[in-house]
């Protein structure tokens, strides 16, 4: 019963909080550049007014263009489900572990990807061109640095692992947890398109990578794509928080006063780490294109030899 209440809180908490994480790191920014900003609930009023306009397709496109921003939003909803933010206990846990989850968050990458080639134009090709060259560094390395983790807990589900850290919360203080935590961080940044690895206030054509996949999207197809890529931010930044700092996250068989104390520390945790990344944002320049790869490279070098050090130390 735990896991059930547990898993519905975190996809409340994930859906409903996920603008209100993107207002505070944009109102953070705009503070640190001497602005007002807009306020932590703009991201919420500009989707209201997304869901208010008229649906308007491009001429040309198919049902792969319709069905993306669903199965992105699908997907990102069913990851919340499955990630242990709340508790370690969820029922999906023994269908969907590590393996599943990463299938499911390029599932939805591959979705808008197909959909901005559906349109034919040439921003959509060249932003899912740059989608799957981003996305085939990332993946591995999201599987490798949690596979690495995963050999102390014995097990790919992610709440076997969550578990072990609970129980053994000095277990994090090891090689192996501060190279995957790093790869993890990097790969973070670049699967939700922040800087240095793309700009998501930027329409340059020549650095934009997001951007250019969802430029012919109105409406609440473009509210859908922007609700859902807030959410895959808080579910990364989440997951990140509870493989390395899992502190107040309730465990099987806790009680109701235990999930609320779960679901505040979340939100502390995940605020935590958003602001962390406004302020980094601030301080670093968006890198060039040519040298993306070789930055989600080295975090993939980062993620195999933690793996390598997890067997040399165990």
């Amino acid at each position: 019963m735990t896991g059930v209440v547990g898993a519905v809180l975190q996809v409340i908490v994930v859906g409903v909080g996920s603008p209100l994480l993107v207002g505070v790191m944009r109102q953070v920014r705009a503070r640190l550049e001497g602005r007002a900003g807009a306020g932590v609930l703009q991201p919420w009023r500009d989707l209201r007014k997304l869901m208010r306009k008229e649906p308007i397709t491009p001429r040309g496109t198919g049902w792969v263009f319709r069905a993306a921003p669903l199965v992105l939003a699908g997907t990102a909803l069913v990851v919340a489900a499955v990630v242990p933010l709340v508790t370690t206990a969820s029922p999906l846990d023994g269908v969907a572990d590590l393996f599943a989850v990463t299938a499911l968050l390029a599932l939805g990458s591959v979705a808008l990807a197909l959909g901005a080639l559906d349109t034919g134009t040439a921003f959509g090709g060249m932003g899912a061109s740059r989608e799957m060259t981003v996305l085939a560094l990332v993946e591995p390395t999201i599987l490798v640095s949690v596979f690495a983790l995963s050999i102390r807990a014995g097990s790919t589900s992610l709440g076997s692992i969550v578990t072990a850290t609970v129980e053994d919360p000095l277990s994090v203080i090891s090689p192996v947890s501060v190279l995957a935590a790093v790869a993890l961080a990097i790969v973070t940044i670049a699967e939700t398109g922040r800087i240095p690895v793309d700009n998501p206030s930027t329409h340059l054509e020549l650095t934009m990578i997001h951007e250019a996949m969802v430029l012919e999207y109105a409406g609440p197809d473009l509210a859908l794509i922007e609700w859902a890529s807030a959410m895959r931010l808080s579910v990364l930044l989440g997951l990140l928080a509870s493989l390395f700092f899992p502190l107040g996250i309730a465990i099987a068989d806790a009680g109701v006063l235990a999930l609320l104390v779960a679901v505040i520390a979340l939100v502390v945790k995940v605020g935590l780490l958003g602001v962390l990344l406004s302020v980094g944002e601030v301080f670093m320049a968006k890198l060039r294109l040519f040298r993306v790869p070789e930055l989600l490279a080295g975090s993939f070098l980062l993620a195999l030899l933690a793996v390598a050090a997890s067997f040399f130390l165990a």
